[in-house]
C-alpha cells in the first residue's frame, strides 16, 4: 500500500481543508496526474483519461500514518458505508508524474458521478479561492 496522496482540490497548500494534512503528510512537491479535471460547485473532480495530453496538476505528499489519515479524508470527501450511495469520489491509487518525470503509485480521490453538465478546468490546475484571514 502506498503513503503517498495526490491532492488537486481543497486539500491544497491554498485550499480551504489543507489543514487536514497538516502535521499528517509531508509535501514532496508538485506532480500530476493524466486526467480530466472538471468544475462541479466551488471545487474540482477528477477523472482518468487515456489521453496523455489530459493532465491534472497538483501536489505529491507521504503521509506519516496513511491508514489513520486516509480515514480521515474519506469521511471529507464522504465515502464509506456510513454515508449514501453512490459517493460523490472514490478513492484509488493512481500513477502520477513528478516534475523529473518519475512515476509514482499514490492515492487519490477520483470523481464518480456524471460529468456531462460540468465544465471541464482548462489547463488541469485547480486554483483554490483566496481565504480572509
Amino acid at each position: 500500500m502506498s503513503d503517498l496522496l495526490f491532492i488537486y482540490g481543497t486539500l491544497q497548500r491554498q485550499g480551504a481543508a489543507h489543514h487536514l494534512l497538516i502535521g499528517q503528510a509531508t509535501f514532496l512537491g508538485p506532480a500530476w496526474l493524466q486526467g480530466r479535471l472538471y468544475e462541479v460547485d466551488g471545487y474540482p473532480g477528477a477523472v482518468l483519461s487515456d489521453d496523455p495530453r489530459d493532465r491534472i496538476q497538483g501536489e505529491l505528499y507521504r503521509m506519516q500514518r496513511s491508514d489513520i489519515l486516509l480515514a480521515r479524508l474519506d469521511a471529507y470527501e464522504e465515502i464509506g458505508p456510513q454515508f449514501p450511495e453512490p459517493h460523490e469520489y472514490r478513492r484509488t491509487q493512481v500513477s502520477v508524474m513528478t516534475v523529473r518525470q518519475k512515476p509514482h503509485a499514490a492515492w487519490t480521490y477520483i470523481y464518480n458521478r456524471c460529468i456531462h453538465n460540468l465544465a471541464q478546468i482548462p489547463g488541469g490546475r485547480w486554483i483554490p479561492a483566496v481565504r480572509d484571514f
